[in-house]
């Protein structure tokens, strides 16, 4: 990966945390409502589960230089998707601590580990996948 490529993407996973930042901890109480669920899932689950799904995709093209055989592109995956987790945790806790206007929910944590996990393994398959060739 040409390095212009790979600040790109650098550039690209900080803003995406910034992004997530501010999803989780701004005060939308003034935008209309919508539907409380989709499909019969919670609305507020489904956001949940899209805005942690990239973390551990922008993490591997971010850091792709350290993932060279299979047993580091595995322990990579589970740092990020560590690090992905402490993410989703803090962000509960600190919804829970530091405002009045949002609450900290283990359900939510559940829809951002879900998402950490399945585009953890998809990451890891792709850069496998990208090895063996």
């Amino acid at each position: 990966m040409s390095k212009g490529l790979s600040i790109a993407f650098k550039v690209a996973f900080y803003l995406y945390l910034a992004a997530v930042a501010v999803l989780c901890f701004g005060n939308f109480q003034s935008l209309p409502s919508v539907s409380s669920t989709i499909l019969g899932i919670p609305t507020d689950k489904i956001v949940h589960f899209c805005m942690f799904f990239p973390f551990p995709i922008l993490a591997f093209l971010a850091y792709d230089k350290f993932t060279g055989t299979r047993k580091s592109v595995v322990i990579f995956a589970l740092i990020t998707f560590a690090v992905g987790c402490t993410v989703a945790a803090a962000t509960e806790i600190g919804q829970a601590l530091l405002t009045d206007y949002r609450s900290g929910d283990p359900t939510d944590f559940l829809a951002d580990f879900l998402a950490l996990l399945s585009s953890s393994l998809i990451a890891t398959w792709l850069d496998i996948r990208k090895l063996s060739r």
